[in-house]
């Protein structure tokens, strides 16, 4: 059945099956209109959610880097557009189209790594947790004591501890260990002539994920020339990422600390314990009080 409604302009129409009435229609709208919320409600979330686990993947990854520069050509565009730069706006059009094709090939470490934990099913997992104090002041005792048994062997070591940014493209070149943080596993790892004591070692909360890594060289022009591969690589970590590093020459039996972009060297047991809890502890005390202060 149809039914004609003449309105202020044009016709209204409204289709109506034989069995169903007007009546009846204004029952059923408003739980259309729910059902539409509660659709529209999920949908949110879900994007919002997949979108939230891909930013925790490629935290401390290129891509970041790579995102950032598309932010900027995009809001470039948008000005040329605004300001009627027609060149420069013909331009950026054709970065663009191109960047259709170049985003995959770009994006191709990410995009496999986004498919395989989504095959093991760790794509959905829980982020990782900081460690609290307690745990803290555990893992920093047991560094100290290994660095200083690796100190008095002579075993050059190569020590990553990651912190807010992830190091996921240099734990993927190393072998995978999970294991609980020890002094002893750790000496173990750096035993000379052994297939792991080349690489770094790579700490995450209080395990060690993978060993023998390889991490990027520092192109730094004031870097001592006689300083070897390991200060390299323990600089060029601490300028990719947040990571803080800890060296072992194998040569000298010095100590060495790269953070932000900067190498301290010939620390003895009190000062790397100094350096470490002002790293750590400290950190993970005031986001803690940050936080309860925020909730009150």
């Amino acid at each position: 059945m149809f039914v004609v409604e003449k309105g202020y302009s044009p016709y209204l129409i409204k289709v109506c099956p034989p069995e169903v009435n007007q009546l009846d229609l204004l029952h059923i709208l408003p739980s259309l209109s729910f059902i539409n919320v509660i659709r529209i409600a999920v949908d949110i979330a879900v994007v919002a959610f997949v979108l939230y686990r891909f930013i925790i993947l490629i935290r401390g990854t290129r891509a970041i880097q790579l995102i950032k520069g598309l932010v900027v050509l995009f809001a470039a565009s948008f000005l040329a557009r605004i300001l009627k730069l027609s060149t420069i706006d013909w331009i950026l059009e054709q970065v663009r189209l191109a960047l259709v094709v170049a985003l995959p090939i770009v994006f191709q470490p990410e995009l496999r790594r986004a498919l395989e934990q989504l095959g093991r099913g760790k794509f959905f997992a829980r982020p990782l947790a900081f460690l609290g104090e307690e745990d803290m002041s555990r893992l920093i005792s047991e560094l100290v004591r290994a660095i200083q048994i690796l100190v008095k062997l002579r075993y050059g070591a190569l020590i990553v501890i990651e912190r807010e940014t992830g190091v996921n493209d240099y734990i993927e070149t190393g072998v995978s260990l999970d294991s609980v943080v020890s002094a002893e596993l750790l000496i173990n790892i750096f035993v000379p002539n052994t297939p792991l004591h080349d690489g770094a070692a790579v700490i995450r909360g209080d395990r060690i994920v993978a060993a023998g890594c390889f991490l990027p060289l520092s192109d730094s022009p004031y870097l001592n020339k006689q300083l070897g591969t390991r200060h390299r690589a323990a600089l060029g970590i601490s300028e990719n990422s947040d990571a803080v590093a800890i060296v072992v020459s194998e040569e000298t039996g010095t100590v060495s600390l790269a953070q932000d972009g900067k190498l301290v060297r010939f620390l003895d047991e009190k000062k790397l314990r100094e350096m470490l809890e002002e790293s750590f502890v400290i950190k993970t005390s005031s986001q803690h009080s940050y936080f309860w202060q925020k909730r009150w």
